[in-house]
């Protein structure tokens, strides 16, 4: 093996030089974890951050328990289902809203059939690990292997002798969207793309392009096109010999564009053989999809792609290292890591050229343009931890927003592949630029931030960000008249991101709108009755909303007051003012008893993100700080697991795997915006973080769990030797920290 082309292959195709790895994190990760109990992740191959990922493809047919036509389904793999219809080259991880799950690629044997539920089969032998999948499938004893780089699938197909076909679906897909084109240059390499962008079931206009190149490894004996019509009636169905029926166009090397349409090359082996399959992706076009095939993958073999991606993977996983006797409690650990770094993704194609917002014109970018931005999710707890254990990516992600800004006029709020979807509430990326900003990640355009988040602020109308902002700033609430949804999660949220705007106009000497900003923060006293004891929805006239049931809301249920979620569930969603909700609900007894109930009667819901820091608030109460580790503990123990139903419910595009990283770290961003760490109790006997020496000048910081117990209720712990008990520290000293001893 040439070593100069494996030496260009990793950097050009991953940037990072790689080292030999003392350690294979990957043997800890279990991609399974999260693909039941609707996590919404997938056991494919996919590179860090990957573009391109190639996934089993098992919600389609009614042989299913959970079928995509049959009910909202955001994942191209379920692992309960057992009929499989191909393996899909683009696909989200941990999302609640359906797209992409397109091109997919399907190795049949015996007659060519080119529709999917006569095509799909059971399959068995499954097996996944970071940037590698496989699978052997039951009709056709047929092995299917699948790896990924950054930009391009690779499949490998050990077919039988005898006659066998190698099937690319272009009508099939998880997305609603529709529309496609293909064409083939030669018999071993097919060009096109397909329609996606119905996300959330958004409007037509939203629908975009994704272009590829596919290359086949083995020259087939034939090779053709398929295409499925719409099925006309009356008199012009009479005409039409082919109404409605699939037609084969064999050897066919013009566009073909429609909706079920399919290319298809075909074999007859005399004995096994093995072909592969590579397909680069890209938003821009298909020459760059071309481009991206043949720099960052070219003429490496199966085993070389997959290779430099499990050093890929080692590279990320490495930097935190977690001693201990659980071997299922570091693979808990080391897969919430892993899918930590699926989303955001790489958008940019490997020339630096990626879409626009709106146009989707050709923009070009010297660094890395992100997309996936589920920023009412990850504002919370995920872009505090990259901001500590990867930078420079959090640096990228909030210059990824700002070219945004430049290009769509407002921020990110849920941002897909250069189309914003607008789904959720709040004004999400406000927090998310103040809180890197005051963590001390400064190279990026701070007042063109400010200014963004001025806008988004102070907007009374048009304003896409913050509907209902007018109301909000006149009377500190939007109201259930003004027909915005979840009007008390709305105005909690544009508090959240008030105090955030307040903390950074502090930092950079604006200090009139510093007092502006942190005045509105706290309007959601407004919304807190004294009677029930809750935040309730209210009129535009001030009154009460009736009737108010606390309940209403749960298990994701609509109701008048709260967004995925009930007035239980958003009691305690106001991280920037705990003092003064303690103070509110009548001090600090009263505000425990509640906390204790809200747990007690079953309404805390770990999968849902409002609440998913309430165990934390036991810190800030005298004496109590041994209640949230042992919350913490239980919650751990209870939720996450190395099975498929290993997490809550959805993973929320890391959300959940950052809360999972965090408290079995130890430490907690309680308050985002504020640049601090609340404290429970690493559930690990020792913890390494390897810092980024280009962001931080101390290189490792070492924790320890000194007890027994790895539970843990002692508040006591020690930073370089210097005992402290107070259950919050600066963000600045822990990075600054040498060794943490939990006593």
């Amino acid at each position: 093996m040439n070593y100069l082309k494996v030496a260009l292959f990793v950097a050009l195709c991953f940037g990072f030089v790689a080292t030999a790895q003392q350690k294979d994190y990957t043997q800890y990760v279990n991609p399974f974890i999260g693909t039941s109990n609707f996590g919404a992740t997938h056991p494919g191959a996919i590179a860090p951050r990957g573009m391109a990922s190639v996934s089993p493809f098992n919600v389609a047919g009614p042989q299913n328990v959970l079928e995509k036509d049959s009910r909202w389904l955001s994942n191209p793999y379920v692992n309960e289902n057992t009929f499989l219809t191909g393996f899909s080259h683009l696909n989200m991880s941990g999302v609640g809203c359906p797209d992409l799950g397109v091109i997919l690629s399907m190795p049949t044997t015996g007659e060519l059939k080119t529709a999917h539920l006569e095509y799909g089969t059971t399959y068995k032998n499954e097996e996944a690990k970071p940037g590698y999948y496989s699978v052997d499938l039951d009709k056709y004893d047929v092995k299917t292997e699948l790896t990924a780089s950054t930009r391009v699938g690779v499949s490998r197909y050990s077919f039988p002798a005898g006659k066998a076909n190698l099937l690319l679906n272009l009508g099939l897909g998880l997305t609603n969207e529709h529309g496609a084109m293909l064409k083939f240059n030669s018999p071993t390499e097919i060009e096109g793309y397909r329609m996606v962008g119905s996300f959330c079931y958004n409007n037509a206009e939203s629908a975009y392009p994704v272009y590829f190149v596919a290359r086949i490894s083995e020259a087939p004996q034939n090779f053709g096109i398929w295409d499925k019509p719409a099925t006309y009636e009356g008199v012009e169905a009479q005409w039409m010999g082919y109404n409605g029926k699939t037609r084969l166009k064999e050897q066919f090397m013009r566009e073909v564009v429609g909706d079920s349409i399919g290319a298809y090359v075909q074999y007859d082996f005399e004995k096994p053989t093995q072909v592969v399959m590579k397909i680069g992706v890209s938003y821009v076009s298909i020459a760059n999809a071309r481009e991206n095939l043949d720099k960052e993958v070219g003429d490496a073999s199966f085993d070389e792609v997959y290779e430099q991606t499990k050093k890929a993977w080692n590279d990320k996983l490495s930097v935190v290292e977690v001693e201990g006797d659980d071997e299922d409690d570091k693979t808990i650990f080391y897969t919430g890591l892993y899918h930590t770094q699926i989303a955001p993704s790489i958008l940019n194609d490997r020339n630096g050229e990626y879409p626009a917002m709106k146009t989707r014109a050709t923009k070009k970018t010297d660094g890395t343009r992100y997309t996936v931005f589920s920023l009412w999710d990850t504002y919370r707890n995920y872009h505090q931890l990259m901001s500590l254990l990867y930078p420079q990516e959090q640096l990228d992600m909030v210059n990824s927003m700002l070219e945004i800004y430049d290009q769509n006029d407002w921020l990110p709020k849920w941002e897909l592949n250069a189309t914003e979807t607008f789904t959720m509430v709040g004004d999400p990326a406000a927090v998310v630029l103040a809180d890197t900003y005051l963590r001390g990640i400064t190279d990026f355009d701070i007042e063109k931030a400010y200014a963004a988040m001025l806008k988004s602020a102070d907007a009374r109308d048009e304003n896409p960000l913050r509907p209902g902002i007018a109301e909000y700033i006149d009377k500190g609430y939007v109201s259930v008249d003004s027909g915005i949804s979840g009007p008390v999660s709305t105005t909690q949220e544009y508090n959240i991101a008030d105090y955030n705007i307040a903390l950074l106009a502090e930092e950079l000497g604006k200090k009139e709108d510093a007092k502006r900003f942190m005045k509105r923060a706290l309007s959601y006293k407004k919304l807190f009755n004294k009677e029930s004891g809750f935040l309730q929805p209210k009129m535009a006239d001030g009154s009460w909303y009736e009737p108010f049931d606390p309940l209403a809301g749960a298990n994701f249920t609509e109701n008048p007051g709260f967004i995925e979620g009930n007035a239980w569930q958003y009691l305690f969603m106001q991280p920037h003012d705990i003092k003064g909700m303690i103070k509110l609900m009548g001090g600090a007894k009263k505000f425990e008893a509640k906390l204790d109930a809200l747990f007690a009667e079953d309404q805390f819901d770990m999968a849902n993100e409002p609440d998913i820091a309430y165990p934390f608030l036991y810190n800030y109460l005298p004496g109590k700080s041994y209640k949230t580790r042992e919350k913490v503990a239980s919650l751990i123990d209870t939720y996450f697991t190395n099975k498929p139903a290993g997490l809550p419910g959805n993973e929320d595009t890391g959300t959940m795997s950052a809360w999972l990283i965090y408290a079995m770290m130890g430490f907690y961003p309680m308050t985002p915006g504020d640049a601090t760490y609340t404290l429970s109790a690493p559930q690990f006997k020792k913890i390494t973080i390897h810092l980024n020496p280009e962001f931080y000048d101390n290189k490792t910081l070492t924790i320890q769990n000194a007890s027994k117990d790895l539970s843990n209720r002692s508040s006591l712990y020690s930073i370089d030797g210097k005992t402290y008990r107070k259950p919050v520290i600066a963000h600045k000293d822990w990075v600054e920290a040498t060794h943490v001893v939990f006593e």
